[in-house]
């Protein structure tokens, strides 16, 4: 390479000196017509005319001389009018540009020699970092897939396997994807820390590995979750695989002491429930869902009535902010009646939804998507103003709202409550607050806070389906109640348990007791009518008296009961 460039530079130079004589060539031809009529004339030459003519060629030593001479000079005979030699031009002979090459060549062969030398070094090291790249590349495509915890394929990998296996799945096999979700975890890290979390995650992750068949692969998809996937023979029994490796991740584990994880887990099968990957995943996640609300354990295989529960609940995650805004919630009322003689002394608000094409959706289907989307406050105020409201109309009549426990917890409530008796006008007594059981253990000073505020404003305390959750004797001494709001499930027992009777005595004297007044829900016989008045329940509430109905409804059995000089009963609602 050097030497063709060396080449190159001598064969640039040789070729601009011939230029360069060319040219000088030319210019002392240009000067022979000038010595031709100088010679025709005879006489000497002038010496001036000779430095004219070498200052015009730009030629260095120019001589005119009668005969050329020997050595290294060149020559350019001038000739006469009568075409005869008259003499010669002649100069010292001069290549410049070969000249200051062979000055130069040492300096650039060695400028070449270290050009070189430096290619070859960055060549070998490019070559290096292309490989370490490559590793690097490799290594980091590898970190991509694994996740760093488990060594298992993370969410994307899984993925990408599970495509693998439903293009190479052949006709009679099933490829069945699973979703297994440990429970508690949070616990867990409380309890063992960040580091011991750790731990455990990676010993469920080699526990879940060896429980599974060699042809199956698993995957850490989430923080608490693990994915399976397995294509076999249609006469494998997927299910009884799942389970397996179910109970084998619930086993205890041994994280410097014993610690015991449990874990839920759905799944779904291709092509049975699904003929995409999309799909397959959408049904599993819908499977294990199902199972995380039947609890620690549950395996749950998906089938059409999930993903029917599931449409249903996208229909109401995509309407009900329609509806709030466009008004179609209203509020149905339920009378409460006296035990003794049967005359309504108050109604319970209760939410309700008819929808324009589905028609009614029960408040059950569509409040639990209503907390999940954070809908409970807009909710909550929307009943509570509409209720007072509506029940200025009723002067004699109190009005229950229930709260939810959102609600309760948020100390915005006492402003809502406020602000809402300052709106509608209704006297605070006439309001009555029903809450769970459940929000009051959560923080229970808070909670006694709380209601000691709300009875500030002047509204009553009512402790809803008592009876059904904690039922902790403690909390009614230490919290400022008003009344006991007896769960339907006693009302039930009345007619097929002997001690039914005697539980619902034992909770009105215990209220008596406390100073609070006893409301039984869910009445729906006349036996059961009697048997709670003989147990000296204050009032009720059920379907015996009258179904839930609109405020219409209620305007017009109050008005009934006013034109026969009666005091309002309920059964003239349900007539």
């Amino acid at each position: 390479m050097g030497a063709v460039a060396m080449a190159a530079g001598y064969g640039f130079a040789r070729q601009s000196d011939d230029r360069l004589l060319a040219e000088q060539r030319a210019s002392l031809r240009a000067a022979t017509a000038e010595f031709r009529a100088v010679f025709g004339q005879g006489g000497e030459i002038d010496p001036r005319f000779v430095r004219m003519v070498e200052q015009g060629a730009g030629i260095r030593g120019l001589k005119f001389e009668s005969d050329p001479p020997p050595g290294p000079f060149e020559s350019q005979p001038v000739m006469d009018t009568q075409g005869r030699i008259a003499g010669f031009f002649t100069w010292q002979r001069s290549r410049p540009m070969t000249q200051m090459m062979n000055r130069l060549m040492p300096g650039i062969g060695a400028i070449t020699l270290l050009l070189l030398t430096f290619a070859g070094v960055f060549m070998f090291q490019l070559v290096r970092a292309r490989r370490a790249l490559a590793v690097s590349e490799e290594v980091a495509r590898r970190a991509g897939d694994v996740d760093k915890l488990t060594g298992l394929p993370n969410h994307a990998k899984t993925l990408e396997l599970l495509d693998l296996a439903l293009a190479e799945r052949e006709e009679g096999e099933v490829t069945t994807f699973a979703l297994i979700q440990l429970d508690g975890m949070e616990d867990i890290t409380a309890h063992l820390g960040v580091l011991g979390s750790d731990e455990l995650i990676d010993a469920v992750a080699k526990r879940l590995k060896d429980s599974l068949p060699p042809q199956a692969t698993c995957g850490r998809i989430g923080s608490n979750e693990f994915a399976v996937a397995l294509t076999a023979a249609e006469v494998i029994d997927a299910e009884y695989i799942v389970r397996g490796a179910l109970e084998a991740v619930m086993r205890p584990h041994w994280i410097d002491t014993v610690v015991r994880v449990s874990a839920h887990a759905g799944f779904a099968q291709a092509p049975a429930h699904a003929g995409t990957r999309g799909e397959l995943v959408r049904r599993a996640e819908l499977a294990v869902r199902a199972a995380a609300k039947k609890g620690p354990g549950a395996l749950v295989a998906f089938e059409p009535a999930i993903d029917t529960i599931s449409n249903d609940q996208r229909f109401i995650h995509r309407e009900l902010p329609r509806a709030l805004s466009a008004n179609e919630l209203e509020l149905h009322y339920q009378p409460i009646v006296t035990a003794s003689g049967g005359k309504i002394v108050g109604v319970e608000a209760l939410l309700r939804w008819t929808h324009a094409t589905r028609g009614p959706i029960p408040p059950a289907t569509f409040i639990p998507v209503a907390e999940q989307m954070g809908l409970m406050d807009t909710l909550g105020a929307f009943v509570l103003r509409r209720a007072l409201q509506e029940t200025k109309r009723w002067p004699d009549l109190y009005v229950a709202v229930n709260l939810s426990p959102l609600q309760v917890r948020d100390r915005a409530i006492i402003d809502l409550v406020r602000t809402s008796l300052e709106e509608s006008g209704v006297p605070p007594q006439r309001l009555m607050l029903e809450i769970t059981e459940g929000v009051l253990i959560d923080n229970p000073d808070e909670m006694v806070k709380r209601i000691e505020d709300l009875h500030g404003l002047g509204v009553r305390i009512a402790l809803d389906d008592f009876g059904s959750g904690y039922s902790n004797l403690g909390y009614l001494q230490r919290f400022p109640l008003d009344k006991l709001k007896i769960d339907r499930s006693f009302v039930l027992a009345l007619g097929t348990s002997a001690n039914g009777g005697v539980l619902i005595q034992a909770i009105v004297a215990l209220g008596r007791a406390l100073g609070l007044s006893t409301t039984v829900e869910g009445v729906e016989t006349e036996q059961q009518r009697v048997l709670l008045r003989l147990a000296g329940c204050d009032e009720m509430q059920g379907y015996l008296f009258a179904k839930p109905a609109p405020a219409k409804a209620i305007d017009k059995l109050l008005a009934q009961a006013k034109q026969a000089g009666e005091p309002p009963a309920a059964k003239s609602l349900t007539a």
